[in-house]
Parts: C-alpha cells; sequence; structure tokens
C-alpha cells in the first residue's frame, strides 16, 4: 500500500503540475517533496531531498554535460556546420533529391559533433533552407526532413543522452554507450533516407551538380579539421586515453581554436555562446538534480519495484512486455523531452529490461532511441518547434509528411529492441561489455 499511496501522490502531482504550465523541473522536486510528506516528518523531508538534489549533480562524470553543450554551441556558431552541409553534397549529391539526403548526412555529422538535436536542426536547417526553395522543394517535405534526421546525433557519439544515462543506470559504460550507439544511429540515418529517397522520385527533385575531382577534395579538406573532433573524442574516451569529461574539455578546446581558426568565431559572439551555455547548463542541472530527488523517493517507497512486479505479472511473454515498454516509452515522449524522460524512467524500466535478460547498454540505446522519436511528435517535440520555426512552415503542414518517418523510426526501435547485435555488436567485438 505504501507503493500504491506514493505511486497515486508522486505522479498525480507531477503531471497536476506539469500539465498547469509549472517547468518540469519544479514539477519533480514539487512532486518529490509532497510525496515525502506523506511518510515522513517535514524536517526530515526538506532535509533528504535538498541532501539528494545536491548528491544528484555532485559528480565528475556529469561535468562532461556542460562542457559537450558549450563545444557544440561553438560549433553552431563557428562555421563547422556550412563545410559538413558541402561535404554531404559531395557525397550524395548524385542521388535523386540530392538536397533531401544531404540534410540527413548533414544532420548526422553535425550532430554526431554537437551531441544536441536541437542545435542540428537549426544549424543544418537554416543552411539548406535557401538552396531547398530554389531547387523547387516542397517546404514542408524539407522541414519533415530535417526534423526527422536532427536527432541522430543524440545517438552517434559523443553524445550527452548516453552520459546522462550512464550516471542514471548506476555507472554504466559511457564508452560502451558511445559504441552501441553507431549501428542504431546509422541505421536510424539512412531509414531516413529510404523514406526520403521515395518521396523525391516521386517529385522529380533533382540531383546537384556534378563537381569536379579537385572541387570535391577541396571541400573534404575544408570538412577535415571538424570531422577529426569524433576520431579524437570518441577515440580518446573508448582506448582509455581520458575519460568521458576530460574527452569534453578536449572537444571544447578544440572547436574552439577550430573556429578561430576559421576566422568565424568573434568576441562578441563568444560571449553569446557562453552566456547560452551557462543558461543551458543552469536549467539541465536543477533539472538533474530535481530527478535525483525523485529518484530516492520511488527508491525509498518501492515504486520501481512494485511497477516491474505488476508489469512482470501482466504476462508471462517478454516480448508483450517489451511492447509494452516501447508504447509507454513512445507515448512518454510526446510530452517530455528527452534529458527527463532518461532520469525518471531509467530507474523504473531498467530493473524490468534487466530482469528479461536485456543487457543495460542495449536498454540505453532503446530508450534514447524512443526518446529520438519523441523529439520530433507534438505536441512538446523539441525539434518539431525548432525545424519548423527554421522553415518558417506551420506544424499543422509538417507534422502529415512526418507520419512516413515516424513509422520507419518505430520498425527501427522494434528492430533494435528485439535484436541485441544491432546495439551490442560493436561494444562486444571491442571487448567494453562487462
Amino acid at each position: 500500500m505504501d507503493a500504491l499511496t506514493a505511486v497515486a501522490v508522486l505522479f498525480g502531482a507531477f503531471f497536476v503540475l506539469l500539465f498547469t504550465g509549472v517547468p518540469i523541473s519544479v514539477s519533480l522536486g514539487v512532486a518529490s517533496f509532497v510525496t515525502v510528506l506523506a511518510f515522513l516528518p517535514w524536517d526530515d523531508s526538506t532535509y533528504i531531498i535538498g541532501q539528494q538534489m545536491n548528491v544528484g549533480i555532485e559528480s565528475f562524470a556529469l561535468l562532461a554535460v556542460p562542457l559537450f553543450i558549450f563545444a557544440g554551441n561553438i560549433m553552431n556558431t563557428g562555421g563547422i556546420a556550412r563545410r559538413l552541409v558541402d561535404l554531404a553534397l559531395v557525397a550524395v549529391g548524385r542521388v535523386p533529391g540530392a538536397l533531401a539526403h544531404t540534410n540527413v548526412l548533414a544532420n548526422m555529422l553535425f550532430g554526431a559533433l554537437s551531441g544536441s538535436a536541437v542545435a542540428s536542426a537549426a544549424a543544418i536547417g537554416s543552411t539548406l533552407q535557401d538552396r531547398q526553395q530554389k531547387a523547387g522543394y516542397d517546404p514542408a517535405f524539407g522541414a519533415a526532413v530535417n526534423i526527422a534526421s536532427a536527432p541522430t546525433g543524440l545517438l552517434i557519439p559523443p553524445t550527452t543522452a548516453a552520459i546522462v544515462y550512464s550516471t542514471v543506470a548506476g555507472g554504466v559504460s559511457v564508452s560502451a554507450l558511445f559504441i552501441a550507439g553507431y549501428v542504431p544511429g546509422i541505421l536510424m540515418g539512412l531509414v531516413i533516407m529510404v523514406i526520403a529517397f521515395v518521396f523525391t522520385r516521386r517529385q522529380k527533385y533533382p540531383k546537384a551538380d556534378r563537381v569536379t575531382l579537385a572541387e570535391g577534395f577541396r571541400v573534404l579538406l575544408s570538412a577535415i579539421p571538424g570531422l577529426l573532433l569524433i576520431v579524437v573524442v570518441v577515440g580518446g574516451i573508448v582506448f582509455g586515453v581520458f575519460t568521458a569529461t576530460e574527452g569534453a574539455a578536449v572537444a571544447v578546446v578544440y572547436t574552439l581554436v577550430l573556429s578561430l581558426a576559421y576566422r568565424s568565431m568573434s568576441w562578441t559572439a563568444l560571449k553569446d555562446v557562453v552566456t547560452r551555455t551557462v543558461i543551458a547548463t543552469g536549467i539541465v542541472m536543477f533539472l538533474i538534480a530535481a530527478s535525483a530527488g525523485m529518484s530516492w523517493v520511488m527508491a525509498y517507497t518501492g515504486i520501481p519495484a512494485a511497477i516491474a512486479e505488476a508489469l512482470l505479472s501482466v504476462t508471462d511473454s517478454s516480448a508483450v512486455i517489451l511492447v509494452l515498454m516501447l508504447i509507454l516509452l513512445l507515448v512518454v515522449g510526446t510530452f517530455m523531452d528527452i534529458t527527463p524522460a532518461i532520469l525518471i524512467f531509467t530507474p523504473i524500466l531498467l530493473p524490468i529490461s534487466e530482469e528479461l535478460g536485456m543487457d543495460p547498454v542495449q536498454f540505453g540505446m532503446v530508450l534514447i532511441l524512443a526518446m529520438c522519436i519523441g523529439t520530433m511528435t507534438p505536441p512538446v517535440g523539441s525539434v518539431l518547434f525548432v525545424g519548423t520555426g527554421v522553415s518558417g512552415v506551420s506544424i499543422e503542414r509538417v507534422v502529415p509528411k512526418l507520419v512516413p518517418y515516424f513509422v520507419g523510426l518505430v520498425l527501427l526501435l522494434i528492430a533494435v529492441t528485439f535484436i541485441p547485435s544491432l546495439s551490442l555488436g560493436l561494444p562486444g567485438m571491442l571487448g567494453l561489455l562487462e
């Protein structure tokens, strides 16, 4: 009964506050405090929630989050996006509907470098918008391709989503999570490109102009310094040269030096980048702190164990339970951003997945991919709003164009869930799995 009471109070208060417009981090903190009050005196509740919020962000590993945010903001301002778009256009320019495929590939590259789906949607979408309009692309179609492909960077490393999940999941290897994201992330991009290819062939969108070997080589040389960031950071983390946090610091220094070398970063722009980073860091860290308080409340009242027991009692079929979990995650993704979703649902669903024999690394990929889909769906999809804002097209026009991508990505999510080798193959080959 304690667990049932806690579930009713915790999630009841949380959703009431959330749907009345209270910020999600405040909703988490208040709901956690109210729930503790149902079991403990006022003084104890105040002390425990404050202590757990402090403990939640007192982590060296979490220092990587603001550093990667800083590096992503530098890249978004420092001229790297345009060079990646030029490289992507050279790579896929001779395919029908070249600019759509360029959008997907550029989002995969820039998203992997910045680790931010929102930054990728803004940078690549704004860079390609004029080119697509001149080539006669339907603006709603172009926006849909950009929105669907921008979240690929949340899977392809380096990504802050994997770092947050590692922290909440009890220290799952960041190196293993980084490498595990490559295959699902690349498959996500390929699925979007295949669907886009079908529509571009039907609309007879043009190929890009043929480039000479010399021009292609020049574009490649211009983009290589940016691409090397992935090699330096991910390679250094995987092979033990430095930790994820140290790798994030390396990423900041590397991108800053590169932007200065490109002469695309003024002191005024750098000041703006620092300001945006500080604001974003404050939001994320307060969210993590509030989620840590909620995690303690759930553990104290036995909520994860009660939910796991209830779910496992519904059926003996592990496949049915996994499908129910996927449905829950997809529904959650429609109204919750990826960071709070990871912080709230990892403690609840990870024990269930482990009970069913799923590796924590694989579950991390399933969780992140499900939330990637959520970023492109209404009513709260962050990438959906940024993508439509950049394109100037209404959400009502873009959403129908997104439906085929949503279907394709849900099928990919099912495949990643039921085919462990898609996420565990590469880290297993490199000996990164415990």
